[in-house]
């Protein structure tokens, strides 16, 4: 019997959820493409997802060879509406200081709502254009977008931010302005918030008998929290920048989150090349082509190690990566005995050396440890599609909706 996968959520933090709820609207008067664009989302058919000013671009593998270009629209705001939002947010001591923290706090829906700005698209706002030949708005290619953009502002809401207009870095930037101008004063020019901490003498602190460790506290916060962006850039002669280095930090903050509550570990045993694919597969689309660029590697290529790393950890990496070597030759005939008894042609299989290539589009690779893995070719590259199997027969015998022949 074999086990059920758990299906997957969308939306599952506040902003995704209203991000669903702006794309439900939208297509009340054809909700069944939405159903596919979950499952085309779920599948991974869609890929690439690059968020930009007022737009977010992907491309999604249909039933045809090359993907369909997939374009979500939004309109920008203007300088004018930014004014009032920066304006109403930095009004609420709260949020503002939430959002310096890194975090976005709903609330500041509301406060843009209050000066007549809606931060989140409405139901007629949002504009879908797809390559594809259907008609309707938003097609299932569109629609899964839609469902990863929500992924996307469930991993960080400030995607919003940038998609109205204006990147985390600048609405930082803006607010700390902001608060700084209006923050009072006291006659020596100080900030009249200061407060003095009196502390304890050194030979106080030494003469006291320690007592019992306490207890660890419980996790703060359901996830491992952000760092807070610094006020100022490293020295321009430094070797990284102030975005490489919250990027770091945010990645430490998630892992130490991970070995606190037993999720995880701290992946300091990993070489280079594993710590590069786990990073890029933690990584939004923005980030992990930033990574791609800062190691010398194209973006397509970090997201196929990325891919095989999340399937099959160092060893995918060293399948994805090894070129096609001598496998035992009864074996690979076994393999191809296997497929003909599954039904497949016999002249659409080829095998050499450890590959057995089926049709041009999939193909099962024997590695060096004796374990067999599925993958398919996806935008003209080999992606890894199956964790590895001892039986090859485990990747011929699948279910018709898994199944590559």
């Amino acid at each position: 019997m074999r086990r059920v996968a758990e299906r997957r959520t969308f939306g599952a933090t506040w902003w995704g959820r209203a991000w669903l709820d702006a794309l439900e609207g939208r297509a009340v008067h054809d909700p069944n493409r939405l159903s596919r664009g979950r499952t085309y989302a779920r599948k991974g058919n869609a890929t690439e997802l690059v968020v930009g000013p007022g737009a977010v671009r992907a491309l999604v593998h249909g039933s045809r060879p090359e993907p369909y270009d997939v374009l979500l629209e939004v309109r920008p705001f203007r300088d004018d509406e930014w004014e009032c939002v920066l304006d109403a947010v930095v009004a609420k001591a709260g949020h503002a200081a939430a959002l310096l923290d890194g975090e976005l706090d709903p609330g500041v829906v509301a406060d843009a709502r209050a000066v007549d700005v809606e931060l989140l698209p409405r139901s007629g706002e949002l504009r879908t254009a797809c390559s594809c030949p259907d008609w309707a708005e938003p097609c299932k290619h569109a629609a899964a977008v839609c469902y990863l953009m929500a992924d996307a502002l469930d991993d960080d809401p400030f995607v919003l931010l940038q998609l109205r207009g204006m990147a985390r870095e600048e609405v930082l930037a803006a607010v700390r302005a902001r608060r700084a101008a209006t923050a009072p004063t006291d006659e020596a020019g100080g900030d009249s918030t200061a407060v003095l901490q009196v502390g304890v003498a050194a030979r106080d602190a030494w003469a006291r008998i320690p007592g019992p460790l306490p207890s660890p506290p419980p996790p703060a916060r359901n996830g491992a929290g952000r760092p807070a962006p610094w006020p100022s850039d490293p020295p321009r002669e430094a070797p990284f920048d102030g975005l490489g280095l919250r990027r770091l930090a945010a990645d430490a903050a998630r892992r130490a989150w991970e070995v606190r509550t037993g999720t995880g570990t701290s992946g300091l045993e990993l070489d280079a090349a594993s710590d590069l694919a786990r990073r890029a597969l933690a990584a939004t689309a923005t980030e992990r082509r930033d990574l791609a660029a800062r190691v010398g590697l194209t973006d397509a290529v970090l997201e196929l190690q990325a891919a095989a790393w999340h399937l099959a950890g160092a060893a995918g990496l060293r399948v994805l990566d090894e070129p096609a070597w001598p496998a035992p030759a009864p074996e690979m005939a076994d393999a191809r005995d296997r497929l003909v008894a599954a039904g497949v042609a016999p002249r659409i299989i080829r095998v050499r050396a450890n590959r057995v290539t089926v049709g041009g589009e999939q193909q099962l690779r024997r590695s060096r440890d004796g374990r067999w893995y599925r993958f398919l070719k996806r935008s003209g590259r080999w992606t890894m599609a199956s964790p590895g199997v001892e039986d090859v027969d485990e990747l011929i015998d699948l279910p018709p909706d898994d199944a590559p022949w």
